[in-house]
């Protein structure tokens, strides 16, 4: 059996790791629509947390239970591609989310087949139900809303890649959970604040964006010290895969590679 060249293994890595942060993403995206409550998930009480005024508990996007598997990758890529890496994959990202939601666009206006209706029109417990209407309302999001997380997404991605490179210069290659941890929580924090305003100003005040954009940064905290072990598991994955040495010279290649914000 021939063994891999190093460029075959640097180019089988970035793929797999560009199909994992893809997909997740596109994933996240779609069945962000349902919000679940993160204290039930527990089955904990609800936290009735008083933030300027409001009571806020946990009700989280659904996209948010597998969000951290994109935080991991992408620091993973900017580890060992840069911020070159880290940008291909985000415009990817966003170019094939903005597809997805426009196929789903397309396929709510196909008239739906009046058999398909009646043998999808009753629940479990046999209660009557539209399945076009059913379709619609849960594969549709509100343009604005989209548009607001693509934004914030690709906002994100960059302070995120920023951050990162900036610790990894004062660092060099040690303190590996400073940058990883360290640009996820300023990243998110932006990220948090910036969909939510574009998606709802003018619909919510101030005080309730803020208070809901808080309550969903405080997950995310949360998550992102958590995942610290996660992302040190990756890097000993990938080290053993590349080889130690060659892991990293490639990793001091995309620190060269990452000058500048854009």
């Amino acid at each position: 059996m021939v063994e891999p060249t190093l460029e075959k293994k640097k180019n089988t890595l970035f793929v797999l790791l560009a199909g994992i942060f893809l997909t997740n993403a596109i994933i996240a995206e779609l069945i962000g629509v349902k919000i679940f409550s993160g204290e039930n998930t527990l089955g904990l009480a609800p936290a009735h947390l008083n933030i300027f005024g409001f009571s806020m508990d946990f009700n989280l996007t659904a996209g948010a239970v597998i969000w951290p598997v994109v935080f991991i990758t992408s620091d993973l890529i900017n580890e060992y591609f840069g911020k070159p890496g880290v940008k291909r994959i985000s415009y990817l990202a966003a170019i094939f989310i903005a597809y997805s939601f426009l196929v789903i666009f397309l396929t709510m206006k196909l008239p739906p087949a009046e058999w398909w209706l009646q043998a999808n029109n009753k629940d479990a417990e046999g209660n009557y139900f539209n399945m076009d209407f059913a379709f619609n309302k849960i594969l549709g999001q509100g343009q604005r809303i989209i548009i607001a997380s693509l934004a914030a997404f690709l906002i994100g991605q960059l302070i995120d890649v920023f951050v990162f490179q900036k610790l990894k210069a004062v660092t060099g290659p040690k303190k590996l959970w400073l940058r990883a941890t360290g640009s996820t929580l300023v990243s998110q924090f932006v990220d948090s604040f910036v969909v939510l305003y574009l998606a709802f100003v003018g619909t919510f005040s101030g005080g309730q964006i803020a208070a809901i954009g808080l309550t969903n940064y405080l997950y995310k905290f949360s998550v992102a010290i958590l995942l610290t072990p996660v992302i040190y598991l990756g890097h000993y994955l990938i080290d053993n895969y590349l080889g130690k040495a060659e892991a990293e010279k490639l990793s001091e290649e995309a620190t060269k590679q990452s000058t500048g914000f854009f």
